[in-house]
């Protein structure tokens, strides 16, 4: 034991859990941000405590390690509605937070709400920080809450508006890192054998099984176990989108993603499939098409390392509750080898190759105004196995789920898990985390609107982040039943729902001290985001679309 500040305590175990970067919003513990720089720890200032959050995330899902950030009373309502969502992702953010005084408490304290209630939905854990002796084990908790079991945000909320008085008062403190807690998955358990034979028995009588990927597989990095369970045992494989890139989209075996952000072969694939082996999966309403797909009935094997998600959507003819990666290693080593659904493999990849022909005039247009089909083929040909793709929710994600190819063993896609705007920030993230990588950020005008600000932070930062935007100037995947709403209402106009004014972004970028190139024909994609991402600068691309032919091919659903 040492005698010290929480603020010295605060730095000396960032630096030993391997922290490197913290993102804070401003003003809070501005003692211990100050002992963190002396360690070498970067402090990365968002314009705003969503970004905040959304930086931190970035961060831990591109590394599988925790990530902190930070911010005061008044702003702990933004930072939690930021955390949202690292929850839905499962992603391991530590969230500190300032709350006044006991003192101050229940008397109406300027900017002062409860934080009770905001943290729960958010979290994982949630709890507070009374005194500097409490830190230290507190600290410890919250690595072990966000690394262990089925993994999420966690948050500690420290006494005083910056987490001051934590922070400034002395103690007699150690610290002690425990290194398990410094990456995810802490711990791989694995289930019994008698239910990996059970599977392994079920998956052999399957005459047309497919495999269903989740986002357990990216947080226990076992794609390599996935794509050899289904080479020895020749099932198809289609992946969640928070899975995209576990198996290369070139491979015969490869299906694509299902649900509704999705591709017709896919959806067609896991419909058609008498069994489903769902792998990491929460199996919930966008990865099943609002659990029409599979159908009811048809057989499930589920492995998640939560067992209360075994069967939540689907009764399971076998549950396997432990670590992905593990779990399958048992199930590899359980099954026999086998080649007997030469038909099935044929069909599926029928269902693959029907779709390609479908697309391939839609990703090799050249029509003008430029269609985002034409933008996702160009992605596809220019992102290799050193790219990092952040993607935006809404049509972004779709267009990466549906057009955008990962062929390339090593490429990785960090997919926002609902909250519009996350892709920016969280793109900044991502490549802090991982400075020899390329990060790219695809994302719509309406997505880069939320967080436009942040350009400046990554110049600022000095981040080589790739930020593409498909510039449509306007909502258009809301333009559809935004249209369809207003026909009923004679003399009115459904654009003052959807449309925005023409903006060049790239001259917004270079106005930040970023470099921005605008870009109007098909013929000068590439080369544009090419140029963008070797600049080693800050960069976004405006890729001008056409609002009138911006939407992605339709799913498939099932027959009525």
């Amino acid at each position: 034991m040492a005698r010290m500040t929480g603020a010295k305590f605060f730095a000396e175990s960032m630096k030993a859990y391997g922290v490197s970067h913290v993102f804070v919003s401003p003003s809070v513990a501005n003692l211990a941000l100050a002992e963190a720089s002396a360690l070498g720890i970067k402090n990365i200032v968002p314009h705003g405590e969503k970004p905040t959050a959304y930086m931190a995330d970035g961060y831990a899902r591109a590394t599988n390690r925790p990530s902190v950030c930070v911010a005061q009373s008044v702003g702990a309502a933004n930072l939690a509605a930021g955390l949202q969502d690292a929850f839905l992702a499962l992603s391991p953010v530590i969230a500190l937070t300032g709350r006044k005084t006991p003192m101050e408490q229940y008397r109406n304290a300027y900017q002062e709400v409860s934080h009770f209630g905001l943290f729960d939905p958010v979290t994982k854990f949630s709890g507070l920080v009374e005194t500097t002796e409490q830190f230290p084990q507190m600290l410890r908790q919250a690595f072990r809450e966000a690394t262990s079991g089925a993994t999420a945000p966690v948050h500690l909320d420290l006494q005083g508006i910056s987490a001051n008085v934590i922070m400034e008062s002395e103690a007699d403190l150690k610290v002690k890192a425990e290194t398990q807690f410094t990456k995810r998955p802490a711990f791989r358990p694995e289930p019994s054998p008698e239910y990996v034979a059970a599977a392994a028995r079920a998956l052999a009588s399957a005459e047309r099984p497919i495999i269903v990927a989740g986002g357990g597989v990216t947080a226990s990095e076992a794609q390599a176990e996935v794509v050899e369970l289904a080479e020895k045992l020749s099932i198809p494989v289609a992946t969640a989108l928070n899975a995209k890139g576990t198996i290369p989209e070139n491979h015969v075996l490869a299906v694509g993603v299902p649900g509704t952000y999705s591709r017709a072969c896919a959806n067609r694939a896991v419909y058609e499939a008498d069994l489903v082996l769902f792998i990491g999966s929460h199996t919930g309403s966008q990865v099943t098409t609002e659990w029409t797909i599979p159908a009811a009935g048809t057989r499930i094997i589920q492995i998640d390392i939560d067992p209360i998600e075994i069967g939540r959507s689907y009764p399971v003819e076998v549950g396997l509750q432990g670590d992905a990666k593990a779990t399958l290693r048992r199930l590899i080593d359980a099954s026999e080898a086998g080649d007997g659904r030469a038909d099935w493999v044929a069909h599926v990849q029928s269902l693959v190759q029907e779709w390609r022909s479908s697309i391939e005039p839609r990703i090799t247009s050249n029509a003008e105004p430029i269609i985002p089909d034409r933008l996702c083929g160009e992605l596809t040909a220019i992102l290799d196995e050193n790219s990092v793709l952040v993607a935006d929710t809404g049509h972004a994600g779709i267009w990466v789920a549906s057009m955008i190819d990962f062929n390339n063993p090593g490429q990785t896609l960090l997919r926002c898990a609902g909250s519009l705007g996350w892709g920016l920030p969280a793109s900044i993230g991502a490549q802090l985390a991982l400075p020899d990588k390329k990060v790219v950020c695809f994302t719509g005008d309406g997505g880069i609107w939320y967080h436009i600000g942040e350009i400046e932070t990554a110049v600022r930062c000095d981040v080589p982040v790739t930020i593409v935007v498909n510039n449509n100037s306007g909502y258009i995947q809301d333009k559809g039943g935004d249209d369809i709403s207003y026909a009923k209402v004679p003399g009115t106009d459904s654009a003052e729902l959807w449309r925005f004014n023409d903006t060049n972004f790239a001259a917004l970028a270079e106005n930040m001290g970023a470099l921005g190139i605008r870009v109007e024909k098909p013929g000068e994609i590439r080369g544009a985001i090419e140029e963008a991402m070797a600049s080693g600068r800050t960069a976004l691309v405006d890729v001008v679309t056409d609002p009138a032919d911006g939407n992605p091919p339709e799913r498939w659903n099932p027959p009525a």
